[in-house]
């Protein structure tokens, strides 16, 4: 008597699991979710979206700011290329960032000849010279390169004049979208540009 009822009873349980294959709560996996060999759904980053418009862009540095480059990285990402600014000191950076038609350099004048289609001028508000910051600056005797990035041709010289770090972004292309934010931990501005 008792095993065919334990018999109905299995049969029934193992037909209403087979109907579920969404996982392990019965919900479907979230959008963006991709399922494991074990059934489980596994959320994935969405990729981000590439820079829309190439109007100039600006933002505030925070109160008493002394920041100093410590380094430039740059990046290819899916539609875009990312140049980050790493920044030593206190405080968070504003910036000013547009496309210019000559890279005319702050103090001197000199007028700097920038590989590419566009120049993107980059200033990095509430800077400091490196013996105000006690951080040791990046060498930007050179222009910085990637050639897994070919969007961005070079990022040349981080000059620090009256509060502000001037740099310039030789871009592939003409004028291409752009936009600017920064992060912390560490403290950095960083610049997407779109793949031309």
């Amino acid at each position: 008597m008792r095993t065919p009822m334990l018999l109905t009873i299995l049969a029934v349980a193992a037909v209403l699991t087979g109907c579920d294959d969404s996982g392990p709560t019965g919900l479907a996996p979230a959008p963006n979710a991709v399922t494991d060999t074990l059934g489980a759904a596994t959320t994935t980053a969405a990729p981000e979206p590439a820079p829309t418009d190439a109007q100039p862009k600006q933002g505030e540095k925070s109160r008493g700011a002394m920041l100093t480059v410590t380094g430039i990285r740059i990046g290819h990402h899916p539609g875009f290329e990312r140049v980050v600014y790493d920044l030593g000191g206190t405080g968070t950076p504003g910036w000013v960032v547009e496309y210019t038609d000559r890279a005319v350099q702050d103090g001197s004048g000199t007028v700097l000849d920038i590989q590419g289609g566009s120049v993107l001028e980059v200033r990095i508000l509430g800077s400091a010279y490196p013996f105000d910051t006690g951080v040791t600056p990046f060498d930007n005797s050179e222009p910085v390169r990637e050639p897994e990035a070919p969007g961005v041709l070079g990022v040349y010289r981080t000059i620090v004049f009256e509060g502000e770090t001037q740099s310039f972004i030789g871009v592939r292309g003409d004028r291409p979208p752009f936009e600017v934010r920064t992060a912390t931990g560490p403290t950095r501005l960083i610049v997407d540009i779109a793949s031309s």
